[in-house]
């Protein structure tokens, strides 16, 4: 048997038998696993979850790099404003209809499990089917209003000028 094989199964079994422990043994296990007192106000639900997350990242190996490095972002934009910036993604559930107007005309998408379907036809990406729809390159998140114009959110607000307020006027 290979070592991850028994590290997974070993892991396994660990984690399983975490709910018939008692509060002092989850603390206990929480000091072996993070070398540090747990909390006096964690609940005993929480422990437990920590618990067994943390026993698995061990035994399995812990987050991809990536999502390590944007958790570290989120952690110092909290630090700095108190405030995070976290950009929503839109999850789409099967069977949720996209409607879009688009030059004097009205599009009805439906949500499936794996794309889009639109006229009978499958799309794996709403970028694909609005590509179609506009005969152009679209982001079809943007096409269906499922995600901001940042190009507009982000243009200042000017009022009306007068000719050569550009810079550009003629010398």
């Amino acid at each position: 048997m290979s070592r991850a094989i028994q590290d997974v199964t070993a892991c396994r079994e660990a984690v399983s038998r975490l709910p018939k422990l008692g509060l002092g043994e989850l603390r206990q296990q929480w000091r072996a696993l993070y070398k540090a007192e747990a909390s006096p106000y964690l609940s005993r639900e929480l422990l437990l979850r920590a618990v067994a997350y943390r026993m698995q990242e061990v035994a399995l190996g812990g987050l991809r790099p990536e999502r390590q490095r944007q958790l570290r972002q989120f952690a110092q934009q909290l630090n700095g404003s108190q405030e995070v910036r976290i950009r929503p993604r839109p999850e789409l559930k099967p069977g949720t209809r996209l409607v879009r107007e688009w030059q004097g005309r009205t599009y009805d998408v439906l949500v499936l499990d794996d794309g889009f379907s639109w006229q009978g036809t499958s799309y794996r990406s709403l970028s694909a089917l609005a590509g179609k729809i506009t005969g152009t390159a679209w982001s079809g998140p943007l096409f269906f209003g499922l995600k901001p114009n940042r190009t507009v959110a982000l243009r200042p607000s000017r009022g009306p000028r007068s000719a050569g307020e550009d810079g550009d006027a003629a010398s």
